[in-house]
């Protein structure tokens, strides 16, 4: 599998040194994803006439002479339209067009057809390849050098087995590449990716307890690249039941997640995307509205309208403010915890200020804790995102709590140093996790606040002011200090006695008496 990964990773070197990391991953993310189409059709074929190989060239030789039969033609189009939604001509699937590459007859318009036709078998795939420009500058300025580019790019990519693999492990290779591709973006990279440790983390406190559940429901309104979803697929023993939930406004990233879905197996009846703006337009509003699992790793302190008809907006109504328009950290909260069901479990991530701020957020902040909302407060290490250095926070919300306490958690010394970022490890996921579920004092680590600690610290929910990281220092031994010091005293007066007996055996002419008795003045 680690071939696979460094194959795919190295297919990324020919456009590297054209465009950064935030465009060429639309190239190749595209590319391989129409490959497994293309491949997964093929192969399929051959098992449909009854002729199953797992050769490519000879399933594109059996297709080709299929496709040219005129009574088994349309019977084979038939099948494949009902078993994967889409179909390619011969010419046009991905072992044709690396052929022509070899013969030199490879034109960028039949690969723009590919996609066309995929796009145009079903509304699933409607515009899923609209961020691939093949016709873009960038891969060269003429068309002759484009069509080089992406030749170079579909030959390292023809080697490899995208199709032989089960989903999760060509879906962990797709997300190797998204991790890849994020950490070369930096900063640019909040918008789709978050790093799999802090999804881990979140996943399992949301599925805990419910591994077992059949046709648990996941909804994450600020998916990205759908990373953060498809962890519920790990954790789950009843993987294949999952229904996902999820809303983007960057449709290049929407488009991504549709990718990554497909890509890990998911099947399309269990998949409910949409491309929209979470806070301006509330999605789902048809049933179902409410979900056994939120997770959610929205912008940080984004900007957003506010304006005072959200006031009428059950999301928000009854907490009679909004979240300032500079920072709607709370309006994302407060949306995912509007989706939440009675039952169910949301994990958040944030900046600390939502923690501590004032004024409408503290209001929110009030409510929220008055209602037992805040179940428990995760202080993450800094520098652990790629968008951001800043320490974040995990948010624990349920509804229906029999208390109101919180449990804190200060992890932000629990990571190791990485290259470019502080990493969390499997054994600091599972101390949290531990600690989620024990729900006990710790010292230097956590505590279980009641409400009435909470209320006394006017709502305020800073960790520092429930777990207590001060490390006393070691108590000064005064009699010991005052040896030392005597000792050396000592030890210099004996230096100075050396040096000026040095000075005493010097040979005395007119040019070093002078030099001579100034210096011993300075020991006098």
């Amino acid at each position: 599998m680690k071939s696979l990964y460094q194959a795919l990773w190295n297919s990324a070197d020919i456009l590297r040194s054209k465009m950064d990391a935030n465009e060429y991953k639309s190239y190749l993310l595209g590319l391989v994803f129409y490959k497994y189409l293309s491949d997964k059709m093929l192969l399929h074929v051959t098992n449909l006439l009854e002729e199953p190989t797992e050769d490519l060239n000879i399933a594109q030789k059996l297709y080709e002479e299929a496709y040219a039969d005129e009574e088994v033609k349309d019977d084979l189009l038939a099948e494949l339209q009902y078993d994967f939604s889409y179909t390619l001509e011969p010419k046009l699937t991905f072992t044709a067009l690396v052929n022509n590459i070899h013969k030199g007859k490879f034109q960028l318009e039949d690969l723009a057809q590919g996609f066309r036709n995929i796009e145009q078998s079903s509304e699933i795939f409607e515009n899923m390849f609209e961020d691939v420009d093949l016709y873009s500058k960038k891969l060269g300025a003429t068309p002759q050098k484009q069509n080089a580019s992406i030749s170079d790019v579909m030959k390292e990519l023809a080697v490899l087995d995208v199709a032989g693999h089960q989903g999760d492990m060509l879906g962990d290779a797709y997300e190797y590449l998204i991790g890849q591709f994020a950490s070369d973006s930096g900063k640019k990279a909040g918008e789709f990716y978050t790093p799999q440790p802090v999804s881990t983390l979140m996943t399992k406190i949301v599925l805990q307890g419910k591994e077992n559940v059949k046709g648990f429901s996941v909804y994450d309104p600020t998916m990205g690249s759908g990373s953060l979803l498809l962890n519920a697929k790990k954790y789950s023993n009843e993987p294949g039941t999952i229904m996902y939930f999820g809303q983007e406004l960057n449709t290049s990233t929407y488009n991504l997640a549709r990718m990554n879905m497909i890509l890990h197996g998911v099947d399309i009846a269990n998949q409910h995307l949409h491309n929209a703006d979470t806070l301006d337009q509330d999605w789902p509003t048809d049933e179902p509205t409410n979900f056994d699992g939120v997770l959610m790793n929205p912008p940080y302190s984004a900007h957003w309208s506010a304006e005072r008809g959200f006031l009428d907006d059950p999301r928000f109504s009854m907490y009679g403010v909004l979240a300032p328009k500079s920072k709607a950290d709370f309006a994302f909260l407060l949306h995912g915890y509007y989706h939440l069901k009675d039952t169910g479990v949301m994990a958040i991530v944030l900046p600390h200020g939502v923690l501590f701020r004032g004024a409408a957020e503290g209001k929110i902040r009030q409510i929220l804790l008055e209602n037992g909302a805040i179940d428990t407060v995760i202080g993450l290490p800094a520098n652990i995102f790629f968008n951001t250095s800043i320490p974040t926070t995990v948010i624990i919300l349920k509804k229906n709590r029999p208390t109101k306490d919180v449990l804190f958690i200060d992890a932000s010394k629990e990571f190791e140093k990485g290259k470019n970022q502080n990493l969390l490890t499997d054994a600091h996921i599972d101390k949290i996790l531990d600690t989620y579920i024990k729900r006990q004092d710790v010292e230097k680590y956590a505590h279980v606040a009641s409400f009435e600690e909470v209320v006394e610290n006017d709502y305020n929910l800073n960790i520092p002011r429930y777990v207590d990281m001060f490390e006393e220092e070691e108590p000064i031994d005064i009699v010991s200090l005052g040896k030392d010091l005597v000792d050396l005293n000592k030890e210099i007066k004996q230096a100075e006695n050396a040096f000026l007996a040095m000075l005493d055996e010097l040979e005395v002419n007119d040019e070093t008496k002078d030099l001579i008795e100034a210096t011993k003045a300075v020991f006098r």
